[in-house]
């Protein structure tokens, strides 16, 4: 009996792809994906719009580059590592952009939280602007802790995950959650006092 399709792992489907070419195994690592890059890039960039496009390029090398996926490799790392060079490089870009530009000056900010209506409009707000908190603190952190907590923290990558994906030793890793979990830690103090 033949498996479905949604039932193979990450690995079976892309070096399924890689030797039939079938455009339907790459949609559904786009479907698995999607979601999960769109949180980590954002969380490091912190712009929705440079995102989208950050993970599209991720999605358009995984699609182009198919056949330098090695099973060697899980393919979550694979394409974390993709999508994390191509946010460090947008990130940089922006950096360098914005330290001249004034396109931003008065422009309204963006939220894309979706509502939940279960909330209590008073709660609602209270979460919304924490989370606006916990983003903005994210970007005052160093680089180097900002993706490594990222990817252990919200994307909840494992140590050898991350150490893969940033190519850094495992005790880098750690020190560099820590130190970033500090750093975030001092921007955050005052956010759940009651």
């Amino acid at each position: 009996m033949e498996r479905n399709l949604n039932d193979l792992t990450d690995e079976e489907l892309i070096l399924e792809f890689q030797s039939s070419g079938n455009e339907k195994l790459f949609e559904i690592l786009v479907s698995r994906f999607k979601n999960p890059l769109i949180n980590y890039v954002y969380r490091f960039l912190g712009d929705y719009d440079s995102c989208v496009d950050v993970v599209q390029d991720t999605f358009i090398k995984v699609y182009r580059y198919k056949d330098n996926y090695s099973s060697l490799a899980k393919f979550s790392t694979w394409i974390y590592t993709i999508a994390g060079n191509l946010a460090r490089t947008e990130y940089q870009r922006k950096r360098r952009r914005n330290f001249f530009s004034i396109n931003s000056y008065g422009e309204e900010k963006k939220t894309f939280d979706i509502p939940d209506e279960a909330y209590r409009p008073d709660v609602q707000t209270d979460m919304k602007m924490k989370s606006e908190i916990i983003q903005k603190a994210l970007l005052k952190i160093r680089d180097t802790y900002r993706e490594a907590v990222i990817l252990r923290d919200i994307q909840e990558l494992s140590y050898e995950e991350i150490s893969e994906i940033m190519q850094i030793e495992i005790g880098t890793v750690k020190s560099r959650i820590n130190r970033g979990r500090a750093e975030l830690q001092k921007y955050l103090k005052d956010i759940y006092k009651d």
